[in-house]
């Protein structure tokens, strides 16, 4: 048999919220050095996770499958029932047995069956201990016979873009070379790191080979990983960030996925989770349209209806603008059509996906753990994301609309950061719509970003984090105390005060965490608001500015004047000069 999922448990390195891998009743005892489970008489462990989870649904539509076992490594008399959870119906026991689990002589149920029922649902397993002594369980797996193999076997590269985080992507490559020796198709996966800051010092291995490459960001590294993995041979590209965390398993199921499909179209969508709240999904995939939309962000893991609800609604078709995030992004070289926009960052994956045609799955478990992307935010990731928003309306035809329309796009964002007091915000957003609108040539010509980046470090004096103490802090609160509805009201009819005289000495004076730094309300009746990061040590604070304001206002007004007017122009050349920039003759000559 081959593997098409391992049982997972928690790993210290990566996870240890524990409803995320196993729900328990009566005695139960985890070794987190071992990775086993001891399970008291008539205690029982339930695989109705996140991570545990056998969506059928997802591997039955797209894979080859020659029948469908679950097999269990452990030692005790158990009572095994394996469940069927079908969408809208009575669930299926499809094995139900007392067994006695030996060492090397796994117990293995066939599960093949589940077609006589429904080829949809979500399959997990329950054990119960039924000695006094208990029982213990090592690990277990979800196979299917070995004949569903294709041959050739497909050749999987692993491509890393990173730029001066050496102990990060040291870590990362360490971790998956030794994965690699030991995983089943280990040989048929390669992993290559680009390397833009040329300061990684990665060694070569029979797994790894470093690339050292120019810095023209994510987009340039993830466009360099591809030439060199089709170059190499490999019939699959897999992206990935250079600091995520995740299990391995992560790989040993992508590949599966992918060498079973039968359509080349798959591809594979990794989640994301928030190292804050490990037990939230921050994105299970999304779709963008004038802005990215996370599915099923704030759902939490824990809670198995809530998992379930979520991989139910995620097995059918995705959105047409639906794209995956290249922290962990998978899918066949053949079939791309379009290589990388030269973004920089932010916005290449989008556009890699939209105007690519895959079928992009999501599968429990395949998960990268990433810090707050909140606390990343600044200036200049703003700047390049709205930059790449606007673009987006132009090359992608299922999101064109009227000029108006694509204008509200770089004007909500903009206004969202002058109703929060970021004017160097603001002002670095509206750079990057004017700059949005000199067509393809100005991406090429500032591929590596560093006049931008120096003008926009230039704009910026007050929105930097440094160090500060949060007990030195005075709050005076007197509008943000009112009722939310209250409140609302008065943010969006005043703008936040800006249309209100003397509201620069008489509003609020706040302070407020990382999760209110993002949304607008939170703002709403202060005129001085202290920002303040994660472990709450760095900060920065921003003032009410009526001159800045309607400075910004003004040239934004002339903007739109000029958007409006040149609207037609500027989407023919970017509706041309997208198919010239996205190929492989570009990046070839781009990169050397």
């Amino acid at each position: 048999m081959i593997t098409l999922q391992n049982f997972l448990f928690p790993d210290p390195a990566i996870c240890t919220e524990r409803e995320l891998y196993f729900h328990t009743e009566g005695e139960i005892g985890f070794s987190q050095t071992a990775g086993t489970l001891w399970v008291g008489e008539t205690g029982v462990v339930r695989l109705d996770t996140y991570f545990n989870l056998f969506n059928i649904g997802k591997w039955h539509r797209a894979c080859q499958l020659d029948g469908l076992f679950a097999e269990f490594h452990g030692k005790g008399r158990v009572e095994i029932r394996v469940f069927q959870a079908i969408p809208e119906q009575s669930w299926e026991v499809l094995f139900c047995e007392v067994v006695t689990l030996e060492d090397e002589q796994p117990c293995i149920a066939d599960l093949s069956h589940y077609t006589d029922r429904s080829t949809r649902g979500l399959i997990f397993v329950e054990i119960k201990a039924l000695d006094r002594d208990g029982a213990t369980l090592t690990g277990g797996r979800f196979a299917t016979a070995e004949t569903s193999l294709p041959a050739p076997l497909p050749r999987l590269a692993v491509s890393i873009t990173t730029f001066k985080r050496e102990a990060q992507v040291r870590q990362t490559v360490t971790r998956l070379d030794a994965f690699l020796k030991a995983f089943d198709y280990g040989d048929q996966v390669q992993v290559q790191v680009v390397d833009n800051g040329q300061s990684a010092e990665i060694q070569t291995s029979d797994h790894v080979t470093p690339i050292d490459n120019a810095n023209y960001g994510g987009a340039g590294g993830f466009a360099r990983g591809l030439l060199e993995a089709e170059k190499s041979g490999c019939t699959h590209c897999l992206f990935m960030d250079d600091d995520a965390s995740f299990h391995m398993e992560n790989i040993a199921r992508t590949y599966m996925f992918l060498a079973l499909a039968r359509d080349p179209k798959a591809a594979i969508a990794g989640a994301m989770i928030n190292n804050t709240h490990k037990w939230m999904m921050w994105e299970n995939g999304a779709w963008f349209d004038r802005v990215c939309h996370p599915i099923h962000g704030g759902t939490d893991l824990r809670n198995p209806e809530a998992v379930f609800r979520m991989e139910f609604e995620s097995t059918g078709k995705q959105q047409p603008t639906f794209y995956g995030g290249w922290w962990f992004f998978a899918f066949t070289i053949a079939e791309v059509k379009h290589h990388p926009f030269p973004f920089f960052v932010r916005g290449d994956d989008i556009s890699f996906s939209l105007m690519n045609d895959f079928d992009i799955v999501l599968l429990n478990g395949v998960v990268s753990f990433q810090d707050d992307f909140i606390e990343k935010e600044n200036p200049q990731t703003l700047y390049l994301d709205v930059r790449s928003h606007v673009v987006h309306h132009f090359v992608s035809k299922e999101l064109i609309r009227s000029p108006l329309a694509t204008a509200v796009v770089p004007i909500r964002r903009i206004m969202r950061s002058l109703l929060r007091l970021h004017y160097e915000t603001a002002r670095a957003e509206l750079l990057a719509w004017q700059d949005a609108m000199k067509g393809p040539q100005f991406f090429d010509d500032n591929i590596d970003m560093a006049a931008r980046r120096a003008t926009i470090k230039g704009l910026i004096k007050r929105e930097v984090w440094h160090e500060i103490n949060p007990q030195t802090l005075v709050e005076k609160r007197r509008l943000t105390l009112k009722s939310h509805r209250w409140r609302d009201r008065m943010g969006k009819y005043t703008l936040n005060g800006h249309l209100m005289p003397f509201s620069a000495r008489r509003w609020d004076q706040i302070v407020l965490g990382i999760g209110d730094r993002s949304p607008v309300f939170p703002a709403f009746g202060a005129a001085e608001i202290t920002y303040l990061n994660t472990s709450r040590d760095k900060g920065y604070t921003v003032r009410q500015s009526k001159r800045e304001f309607f400075s910004i206002c003004w040239e934004m007004t002339k903007t739109l004047v000029q958007f409006l007017r040149d609207y037609d122009q500027i989407k023919a050349a970017y509706r041309k000069g997208y198919e010239d920039i996205t190929t492989r003759d570009y990046w070839e000559k781009r990169l050397g």
